[in-house]
This record gives structure tokens, sequence and C-alpha cells, in this order.
């Protein structure tokens, strides 16, 4: 299975910034933990502060694969364009954000990416990658 995981901005800064909300470890080396949790599945990663980064990888992986992981980060709850970038794409998307955002400032609780994704998953910490990865093995 190939999965592609996409993380967006301070997404850079896990295991730094704010470890009280997005714990005190950093993606890399949860990535290896994916690695060897799911041997079979061969994982893209991409981390960018831009949006227009972030929306070139959607186009870039959005048309092969078995599916995407997204953690747009604040551009979930600030970019159209990301939204429209996953509605364009045929690759299965699922949201995810490490903090349960419903339960965090009133902002946060507006997504343009949830209307077009095959799924949500939050507030697990770092765990969202895992069960994310479940959820396209059970095809």
């Amino acid at each position: 299975m190939e999965l592609t995981i996409i993380n967006g901005p301070n997404l850079n800064l896990l295991g730094k910034r704010e470890p009280e909300i997005y714990g005190g470890q950093g993606f890399e080396t949860y990535l290896e933990t994916l690695k060897e949790q799911f041997p079979d599945c061969t994982f893209s990663y991409l981390q960018s502060n831009i949006e227009g980064e972030l929306i070139d990888a959607l186009h870039k992986f959005g048309f092969f694969g078995d599916g995407i992981i997204l953690n747009a980060g604040a551009y979930t709850h600030t970019s159209i364009g990301i939204g429209d970038a996953i509605k364009a794409i045929e690759t299965p998307v699922i949201e995810v954000h490490i903090s349960n955002t419903f339960a965090r400032e009133d902002f946060r609780h507006t997504s343009y990416i949830t209307p077009n994704a095959k799924g949500l998953i939050l507030g697990f910490g770092l765990d969202v990658y895992r069960l994310a990865v479940e959820s396209f093995l059970k095809k």
C-alpha cells in the first residue's frame, strides 16, 4: 500500500512546540515507528509551512497511490484552496489533527478540508496517523 503523509505549518516543530498540546516527540521519529508497524506500506512524506506547496503536493500525489493522510495545521481553518485541491484529486484523503480541535478556540471548529475528505481523525495525539493508516488498510 502506498500512502502519502502531508503535514502543514508548524508541524516541523513537533516535540518542541507546545508539548502539552502536541506531545514531546518529533514527527520524523514517529514516522520511523509507523514504518516499523506497517512494513507492507510505502510512505511518502512532506512537511511545508507554505500553503501553495501543500496544494502542489496534493496535486502531485492525488492521482496515484492508495491514500493521503493530511494534517494541514492552521490552514485547515483558512484555506479554501486546500479544500478545493482535495475535491479535484482522485486519491482519498483522511484529515488528521493531533489535538481535539473542537476542544480549542472557536476558529478551530471550522474545516475547509472535512467536507472533501474521506474521514476525520482527531484528538489522539500522534496516534491519529496510525489510525488513518489502519483505516486505509481496512478498505
